[in-house]
C-alpha cells in the first residue's frame, strides 16, 4: 500500500503519493483551498486516497528553528485531525522545517519561472516531505 504526503497551505494543499514499495514520492496535484466557502480539499484527498490505495497520510508540520509549535503548524496540526476521522486512515506529522525554501531552492536551481513555480511548489514541498518521512522509515 502506498503513502500520501501533503503540504498544507493557506491557500493550497500538496499532495505526493509513494510507489507501491514505499520508496519514492512522486507528486501528483495541488488542490486549492477557500477558507471563505469552508472548502479545505478534504473530499479531494479522501477520493485521491482510495485511488491511490492509500494506507497512511503524513501530513507536513512546519515547526519554528526553535522547535517550537507556531500558528500554522497549529493549522496544519488541526487539519491532520479533521482528516484523519474523514478519511478514516492513520494521519502521521512530520517535521517540514524548510521543507517549501529547499523546494523554491530547487525549482530557481532548475530556471524554473515565478508563474510556473507558484503552480508547483507546494506538490514539490510534498514530495520533499514524504521523501524525508519514507527514507528515515525504511
Amino acid at each position: 500500500m502506498r503513502v500520501m504526503g501533503l503540504d498544507v497551505g493557506s491557500k493550497t494543499v500538496g499532495v505526493a503519493i509513494s510507489d507501491a514499495l514505499g520508496w519514492t514520492a512522486q507528486g501528483i496535484e495541488t488542490i486549492a483551498i477557500n477558507e471563505a466557502a469552508k472548502q479545505f480539499g478534504y473530499d479531494r484527498v479522501k477520493e485521491l486516497a482510495q485511488e491511490y490505495e492509500v494506507s497512511k497520510i503524513v501530513v507536513g508540520l512546519p515547526k519554528n528553528m526553535n522547535n517550537t509549535l507556531g500558528p500554522r503548524a497549529e493549522s496544519s496540526k488541526k487539519y491532520a485531525e479533521v482528516l484523519e476521522k474523514r478519511v478514516q486512515l492513520p494521519v502521521v506529522l512530520w517535521d517540514e522545517r524548510m521543507t517549501t525554501q529547499a523546494a523554491e531552492r530547487t525549482l530557481l536551481e532548475a530556471d524554473v519561472s515565478r508563474g510556473k513555480r507558484k503552480k508547483v511548489i507546494d506538490k514539490l514541498a510534498a514530495v520533499m516531505i514524504l521523501q524525508s518521512y519514507l527514507d528515515t522509515n525504511n
